[in-house]
């Protein structure tokens, strides 16, 4: 006869470690969540398909237009890159960018859905790195496809009077890249305003008026109100998307390129540290 020999017993309470989640999977789990919303593909083709509009009207305007123009009319404006990135059309991209980018964390706080993520993974600071790392990626793709369709309709309806920039040019390469990544830094910034305030009317009404409404309320005619307006988004934009350098002598101070870089980098840099820290020790 054969012994069977004794097991020792299972407890039914034991707990099962969990391996932690990794951020491969937190970023499928934000992609998920952010196309999963048809409002937010409708969105964005909307949004691409108004600001190349806004940049064949512009462009179609001044080709129809070139005939009156006197030779200094023709150098201000076709033999320069503002049709290519027309203002209407990403001051409309920036606030869709820094909305849907502040709507990635209000809807998860207005319903609910941020306990149970945190509760499914305690490690909040990923959660906030993979929603930005979701959005960065999806908007720097997007941006980057509407600033170079932008800059290719325009630049062929100009060359019809041989006014187009070659995308070689560095004016040319400098304010396409400024415009393509224009909507990550936006978006960014939506998300850190997001979990900083975490309601849905606040945080439109603070993401525009940081990113549209509060620069021109500074002048470029002084030191201290030309730094602070300098220092904004749109202004970097404004900077880095103009063919050349800013005419001197004419009584305001301009950004330069290089802080108009360093303006992108610390925009959203500021806003996801802040929210990084505000997430870990601010119940949800």
């Amino acid at each position: 006869m054969t012994t069977l020999a004794s097991l020792p017993p299972v407890s039914a309470t034991a707990p099962v470690a969990e391996p932690p989640a990794r951020f491969g999977d937190l970023f499928a789990a934000e992609w998920i969540k952010m196309r999963s919303l048809r409002s937010t593909a409708w969105t964005l083709v909307l949004t691409s398909l108004f600001v190349i509009g806004s940049a064949a009207v512009a462009s179609l305007s001044h080709y129809h237009s070139q005939p009156h123009y006197s030779a200094l009319g023709q150098r201000l404006h076709l033999f320069s890159l503002r049709d290519a990135f027309p203002v209407a059309g990403y001051l409309t991209l920036m606030l869709v960018a820094g909305s849907i980018g502040a709507v990635t964390a209000v809807s998860e706080y207005s319903s609910g859905l941020i306990r149970t993520t945190m509760v499914a993974v305690p490690a909040r600071g990923s959660v906030v790195l993979a929603k930005a790392a979701v959005l960065a990626a999806v908007w720097t793709a997007l941006g980057t496809i509407i600033a170079t369709a932008s800059f290719a309709v325009s630049q062929s309806i100009l060359d019809g009077w041989h006014a187009g920039f070659p995308i070689a040019h560095p004016d040319a390469l400098r304010a396409l890249t400024a415009s393509a990544l224009l909507a990550p830094v936006c978006a960014l910034i939506g998300l850190g305003l997001g979990i900083l305030i975490r309601h849905s009317a606040a945080t439109m009404v603070t993401s525009t008026f940081t990113l549209l409404m509060l620069p021109p309320i500074f002048s470029s005619g002084t030191h201290w109100s030309a730094d602070v307006r300098n220092a904004m988004v749109q202004s970097a934009w404004g900077r880095l998307a103009q063919d050349g350098e800013p005419s001197p002598g004419s009584g305001f101070l301009h950004p330069t390129a290089a802080g108009s870089w360093v303006t992108y980098v610390a925009w959203p840099l500021i806003a996801i540290v802040l929210a990084l820290v505000v997430v870990r020790y601010r119940d949800v």
